[in-house]
């Protein structure tokens, strides 16, 4: 039973997370856009509450319970699915940093990117979501 608990909870944990993840760089899309110094400062203040507030807190429990469940499961270290998998989420948590500093450097005023690589920026996660639920879910190595 504890076993369902922290699944559920590790689950919930990866959708707040990447909730963030979608939403961020769509921020950033708009940041990229804005003409005035009102609109900057406030996207400079969501972002880095989103990114505070939400995504590392989400982050940290979700890699906190996946820890857990491969512990109570140390079978799975064997399996190739997994090591695809705990690949993707380390590149995941390296993306979730690179948004971190590019929130700097728009705090900074330092941006040098269009709002058009930022939509393409965005779909990085989608990607690894795909690839990490396919791997979890059919298993195919």
């Amino acid at each position: 039973m504890l076993y369902l608990w922290i699944k559920a909870l590790h689950i919930v944990a990866i959708v707040c997370w990447f909730a963030g993840l979608f939403y961020l760089p769509r921020l950033f899309v708009y940041h990229a856009m804005s003409e005035d110094s009102t609109s900057r400062e406030r996207f400079i203040v969501m972002e880095r509450k989103l990114y505070r507030g939400i995504m590392g807190p989400a982050m940290i429990v979700a890699l906190l319970l996946g820890a857990w469940l491969v512990w109570l499961n140390p079978g799975w270290l064997s399996q190739g699915w997994l090591h695809a998998k705990l690949t993707l989420v380390f590149l995941l948590v390296g993306y979730h940093h690179v948004c971190g500093a590019q929130i700097k450097r728009f705090a900074r005023g330092e941006n040098g990117r269009s709002h058009v690589f930022y939509r393409w920026f965005n779909e990085i996660p989608v990607l690894l979501l795909l690839a990490i639920v396919i791997l979890v879910v059919v298993k195919p190595f």
